[in-house]
């Protein structure tokens, strides 16, 4: 059918012009977006995140979050160096803000903009649980997932133009279910892409917090500290945007001595005591 060949191309295209192989995953990504192009979007959306917000500063919390932050860009640093990837943080511009905040919450945004919410810090508990989180929030952004998440979505705009060119000529009905078929509008689609993201941050985290001198067992305890606040719930996994507790907690277990043997590589023989 002509629309097949349509969406055939859109893809062919894309994909063509537009992949890109991540240093840290090793996978080749859609990036529809250059981070040229992102990175200043993002900085603008974080400074208007920060107008609208109480930020701390001048605090032992305050501190403590940028002396994490610092010590996980500069593994990352190490690590790029290390494997012949001089020179790809150039264009990142680090900056961590703590939010006055009762939500449960910490992010990254492309190019190197990290947020934490007062109301993770008891749950982290210590410098070490801050790095755990630390480490897989600045794995957000040196992984590109929001170039990613963007890519995706204007993907999925050109193929939604391609199905409805091509199947202009049949019923309501029939344009509906090819939509579905390609995943257009589905947001079932995109939350399994951030499951991805979270596990693959969680990876790349939890090296980067080990070459940064933090003990990455502690990794598991945090989020067996999240699940305790969740009380144990969680949505079904199919509808998360993040792995279930259990198999995060199980993954980061299974990472750790992975991390340790990461870290020695570094001459990170030995970690800072957890208090």
């Amino acid at each position: 059918m002509k629309f097949k060949h349509i969406i055939t191309t859109i893809f062919g295209v894309a994909l063509f012009f537009s992949c890109a192989t991540n240093p840290f995953t090793g996978k080749k990504t859609i990036a529809l977006v250059s981070n040229n192009q992102l990175f200043p979007s993002s900085i603008a959306q974080y400074n208007q995140v920060k107008s609208e917000s109480k930020i701390i500063t001048g605090t032992k919390d305050a501190e403590m979050i940028r002396r994490v932050g610092q010590r996980i860009a500069t593994a990352a640093e190490r690590w790029l160096d290390a494997n012949g990837y001089q020179g790809y943080l150039n264009n990142y511009k680090w900056e961590y803000s703590l939010i006055d905040s009762d939500q449960v919450n910490a992010w990254a945004m492309p190019g190197g903009k990290i947020a934490f919410y007062t109301g993770i810090l008891p749950i982290a508990e210590n410098e070490t649980g801050v790095a755990a989180i630390m480490g897989h929030e600045v794995a957000h952004a040196l992984a590109n997932h929001g170039q990613q998440r963007i890519s995706k979505g204007e993907l999925q705009k050109y193929i939604g133009l391609g199905v409805a060119v091509g199947t202009s000529g049949q019923s309501a009905e029939a344009q509906q279910a090819w939509m579905q078929a390609y995943g257009v509008g589905s947001t079932l689609g995109i939350l399994a892409y951030s499951r991805k993201h979270e596990t693959e941050s969680d990876a790349i985290g939890i090296k980067l917090m080990a070459i940064a001198g933090y003990n990455p067992d502690e990794a598991s305890e945090l989020w067996k500290r999240m699940k305790a606040k969740s009380g144990g719930q969680a949505p079904p996994i199919f509808l998360s945007t993040h792995p279930s507790n259990d198999s995060r907690i199980q993954n980061l277990k299974n990472l750790s001595q992975e991390a340790k043997n990461e870290a020695k590589k570094y001459g990170v023989t030995s970690f800072r005591p957890i208090n």
